[in-house]
C-alpha cells in the first residue's frame, strides 16, 4: 500500500457512520452482513448506507457480492492488512519487542486480558 491508498482509506474511516459499519463487518468475519441489517444496525436509511458502503469499497476496506437480490458486504481483510502493515512498517524504529508488545497488546484484549497475564 501506498500514502496515497493509506490516506483513502482512513479517511474513508474518519466518518461516524462509516466507522462503525466497518467495525460491525470486522466483527461480522468473511461472511459479512446484508446492506438492509448493516443500514439497520447503524440506523440509516438505505440509500445513505450504500453510499457510506461504497466509500468503505473504494478505499480497499469493504467486499460485495450479490447473491439472488441482495448484497452482501465484508470487510476486505487484505485491504485491513494492508493498512495495518503500512501503518506500522517502521514501527519503534525496527525494534521488534516494541511491536511485540503492541501486537500482544492488540491480542491480549481481544481474547481477554486474563489470557495474557
Amino acid at each position: 500500500m501506498n500514502q496515497d491508498k493509506a490516506v483513502m482509506a482512513l479517511a474513508a474511516l474518519a466518518q461516524d457512520t462509516r466507522l462503525s459499519v466497518f467495525r460491525l463487518l470486522i466483527k461480522a468475519g468473511p461472511d459479512g452482513m446484508i446492506a438492509g441489517a448493516l443500514a439497520d444496525a447503524v440506523a440509516v436509511p438505505p440509500s445513505t448506507m450504500s453510499h457510506h458502503l461504497a466509500k468503505l469499497e473504494q478505499a480497499g476496506l469493504v467486499l460485495s457480492w450479490r447473491t439472488s437480490r441482495l448484497i452482501h458486504y465484508a470487510a476486505d481483510y487484505a485491504g485491513v492488512q494492508a493498512l495495518l502493515t503500512f501503518l506500522m512498517a517502521d514501527c519503534c524504529q525496527g525494534d521488534p519487542r516494541a511491536c511485540a508488545d503492541l501486537l500482544s497488546a492488540i491480542v491480549c484484549d481481544r481474547v481477554g486480558v486474563g489470557a495474557c497475564s
